[in-house]
């Protein structure tokens, strides 16, 4: 029987390949004959499925194959079980050029099917990446719209391998790569999942660009769906619609900012998001910060685009991470990111690319990154002081439970606290801003800080778009920031990503308020620095005070940048890497030391 393999096909199909039962191939026991080192078979049954078996390993070779195979448990001996997928079997063909096995014609057949199908297909990966390389075909948007080069190679790939995680830069289209991909792919209907606040704008978009038909699902209750294109969801309502998207019926799916999902199974949208992909053709993510933590949330991510792609939790955990504390962190973030591209699964392109700027010129410089010190109030911290060392106390001293929830509740109360402690210099520094003429972005997260900003900005018309807001008066005080009747736009520090527009009439950020993680203020820097500012470079002023929460967040953001640095950016140079040792001690013990004697 001959298989064709079709970069076009999906690969789920690819690999229902014929294969002997476990009854029909298992025979007795045997040795590996003179000149092997053990056994290599194939076996499709079992719980584990589709799986190849190594067995009567020399014990000298096993040592070897663990060192290639880290995935592989340490205090295995004899006999070890690989996944069914393209990259193993190029690596198993690998080292059995060095180490021969004893194998069954039909094996050595699909062993050499599968290498070749991956061979194959990272050959063609690469080819698309080349500089000169063109679409014989531009994806047909609409006639006054055309993608870049560089989007029409993430479409290309996205079309041909079925999946694709495409982590661009901030700002630099992936709303129209998403759309020529749905567009070339021809496959409909279309699901898109995205964050609450971007169901409009990405509606908006998709019929900027193209002619399909797109509706807002509305709710969590299922109901007769208009006929359509696409089918714009929020991660918010997804649950509510598995028993639709179970029988197939959205043929693309793409999950717009995934890293909503990097939780994985653990929340309802996680678990919803499966039954998505499942049932898909092809599945894209969009993101420019997969990882808004560490560098272990990027297995959750890779799971909703190439399923097994990283093995299971604690195979990818064995082969890639060390604990730290309670985190799991990417030992070599470089390696794992370089990985996830030769397995043709992750692309990424910066505006620093020399293709990029090619097409786009000096359109996009770098933004200036200004750290500010503030002042910091510490009559405001005086009033919860006792509170909050009898927290920190628990936290350095008390039991493991104990800790964790006075760690939690420690780190609500000092954020607040910093945030309040700051928040007049905060307004007052905006004022300064704003007397130059300039709109300014200004970032928080406390509802406290927003009260204090609006009642120290009344004068210029502050507008709010935080969680707070429903998403038409999200997209109503968006409009007005952008029509000029209001000259402050107050953000939360976590409803960034994606947002479009603003660019139009602003190139101020004012970073009020931090938080844990690095890729928060990326994705702020983002909603200006984009296709579109009319007011170049962008300036983002980050205010810092030395007291509170904010010297221990400065720091533990060190870790967390360089995980994600890593993995999206594997030729990226160094940065300086802090090391992480419990960001919440750290946080309770400094605290404790500058708040000594003052209770």
């Amino acid at each position: 029987m001959t298989i064709r393999v079709d970069l076009l096909t999906d690969p789920a199909e690819i690999m229902q390949l014929p294969c002997a039962t476990n009854a029909a191939r298992a025979g007795p026991a045997a040795r590996a004959t003179a000149g092997a080192y053990g056994r290599l078979s194939f076996s499709c049954g079992g719980r584990g499925g589709a799986r190849w078996v190594m067995s009567s390993v020399a014990p000298q070779v096993a040592l070897r194959l663990k060192s290639v195979f880290p995935r592989l448990d340490k205090a295995e001996t004899g006999r070890f079980t690989f996944e069914d997928s393209p990259i193993v079997c190029a690596d198993l063909d690998w080292f059995l050029s060095r180490y021969r096995m004893d194998m069954t014609a039909e094996d050595r057949r699909r062993l050499t099917r599968e290498r070749r199908r991956f061979e194959a297909s990272r050959a063609e990966f690469e080819r698309i990446l080349l500089p000169e390389w063109r679409p014989a075909v531009h994806t047909a948007l609409r006639a006054d719209k055309r993608a870049f080069a560089f989007q029409e190679k993430a479409i290309e790939i996205a079309v041909r391998m079925r999946r694709l995680l495409v982590l661009d830069e901030g700002g630099m289209g992936k709303t129209i790569t998403g759309t020529g991909i749905m567009v070339k792919a021809g496959l409909f209907p279309a699901a898109v999942v995205v964050q609450a606040h971007l169901a409009t704008q990405w509606a908006e978009r998709i019929a900027e660009f193209s002619t399909l038909r797109v509706y807002v699902i509305d709710g969590t209750r299922p109901y007769d769906l208009p006929e359509a294109d696409v089918y714009v969801f929020r991660y918010s309502n997804i649950a509510g619609w598995v028993d639709i998207a179970g029988q197939g019926v959205f043929r693309v799916v793409l999950f717009d900012e995934i890293q909503e999902l990097r939780r994985g199974g653990d929340a309802q949208k996680g678990k919803a998001g499966k039954v998505f992909v499942r049932n898909a053709a092809i599945r894209v993510g969009l993101t420019a910060t997969p990882i808004y933590n560490y560098g272990d949330e990027m297995f959750n991510i890779v799971e909703y685009i190439e399923p097994g792609a990283l093995g299971s939790v604690w195979e990818f955990r064995r082969e890639w991470c060390h604990a730290v504390g309670q985190h799991w962190v990417v030992k070599e973030p470089d390696a794992l990111g370089m990985h996830l591209r030769e397995q043709t699964i992750t692309i990424r392109r910066t505006y620093d690319d020399a293709e990029v700027k090619a097409e786009l010129g000096d359109a996009l410089p770098k933004p200036n990154r200004i750290v500010v010190d503030v002042p910091y109030d510490e009559e405001v911290e005086q009033d919860e002081l006792a509170l909050c060392r009898a927290l920190a106390i628990q936290v350095t001293t008390g039991s493991f439970t104990e800790s964790g929830q006075a760690a939690r509740d420690l780190d609500a109360r000092l954020r607040r606290i910093t945030g309040m402690a700051k928040a007049r210099h905060v307004a007052a520094y905006v004022r300064l801003l704003l007397a130059g003429g300039d709109p300014v972005l200004l970032a928080g997260w406390h509802r406290d800080v927003y009260e204090v900003w609006l009642r120290e900005l009344a004068a210029f018309s502050p507008v709010l778009y935080t969680g707070s807001e429903t998403p038409a008066q999200k997209d109503k005080n968006k409009a007005a920031f952008i029509a000029g009747r209001s000259r402050v736009m107050m953000i939360s520090l976590r409803s960034g990503s994606g947002l479009d527009g603003l660019q139009k009439v602003c190139n101020t950020l004012v970073v009020g308020e931090l938080d844990w993680s690095p890729q928060v203020i990326d994705q702020l820097v983002w909603r200006l620095r984009r296709l579109g500012q009319q007011r170049w470079p962008v300036d983002a002023h980050i205010l810092h005070a030395n007291g509170g929460a904010d010297p221990v967040m400065a720091g533990v953001l060190g870790l967390k940048a360089f995980q994600s640095r890593g993995i999206t950016d594997p030729l990226a140079g160094p940065e300086i890497v802090v090391r992480d040792q419990s960001r919440l001690k750290l946080l309770a013990q400094r605290f404790l030391e500058t708040t000594e004697g003052r209770t």
